[in-house]
């Protein structure tokens, strides 16, 4: 490697690897071995994004998991996968600004620390994904696989804008959008008090007579945000909360194996 490289972390010995790159000052110390690992060596950084924002913890009645809960998993399946295949992983949650910033990296150890940080992160606190977005874009300066996953219950403009950003620093962003079956069908009949998330108000409302409309509107809503992702030349997936997390991870994984090799 020489200075071509620069050095990244450690990972333990694996039977096959190269005894060159064993760091023997650690040996020593911890009778261990352990090979030094550069940047160069490693295929792909990849951060996963989750808006935690309140809008996410809705959960309509009959669902098992609320859009949170689901994202956690989906999240979680996904940082696995990366360091199964000895890729970094790395982890962000946001709401109107960064909760969580985990840096990238391909060690198991790493892994744990995800799952912690996914397991102690409510979602709450208003979404403002936009100025986030450029705020991160601007943060990491290594090109990487970015994963956000998010209900998208936001001003789309600004979300896209933001997204924009990822795609000028040259990363390559995939969105997978996560809503509740209620949020689809709209399946409510009798007169129902609707409770505002994110500092919203209560409306009391008669759903036979608004949901032709709603259903219009929700749809032209996913529509736009299909769009705006195909028109950044980015990957696009809608999961509902009702469907199981092998199918929504297996068609996001073979989409992605298609078009780029992850």
């Amino acid at each position: 490697h020489g200075f071509s490289a620069e050095f990244a972390q450690h990972r333990e010995y694996a039977s096959g690897d190269d005894l060159r790159y064993v760091d023997w000052k650690v040996y020593a110390k911890s009778d261990r071995y352990y090979l030094k690992q550069y940047e160069a060596e490693t295929n792909f950084t990849c951060y996963l994004l989750l808006d935690c924002s309140e809008s996410m913890r809705y959960r309509s009645e009959g669902t098992a998991l609320s859009k949170w809960e689901y994202a956690r998993l989906v999240a979680a399946a996904l940082a696995y996968v990366v360091i199964k295949q000895q890729d970094a992983a790395g982890l962000c949650t946001v709401n109107d600004r960064v909760v969580d910033f985990l840096r990238p990296a391909s060690q198991p150890t790493h892994l744990k620390q995800i799952y912690y940080t996914l397991e102690h992160t409510e979602a709450a606190g208003e979404s403002g994904l936009g100025k986030v977005f450029h705020e991160l874009a601007e943060r990491i300066n290594r090109r990487s696989l970015i994963i956000i996953i998010s209900d998208l219950f936001d001003d789309l403009d600004a979300v896209m804008l933001g997204l924009k950003h990822f795609r000028h620093r040259k990363h390559d962003v995939s969105l997978l959008q996560v809503i509740d079956p209620a949020e689809q069908d709209f399946p409510f009949q009798e007169p129902v008090l609707f409770r505002g998330l994110e500092n919203l108000p209560e409306q009391m409302a008669e759903p036979r007579s608004l949901k032709k409309a709603y259903q219009a509107e929700f749809e032209k809503f996913l529509k736009a945000a299909q769009r705006g992702c195909r028109d950044l030349n980015m990957d696009y997936g809608l999961v509902r909360t009702d469907q199981s997390l092998d199918m929504a991870l297996s068609t996001f994984l073979s989409h992605r194996q298609s078009r780029v090799g992850f």
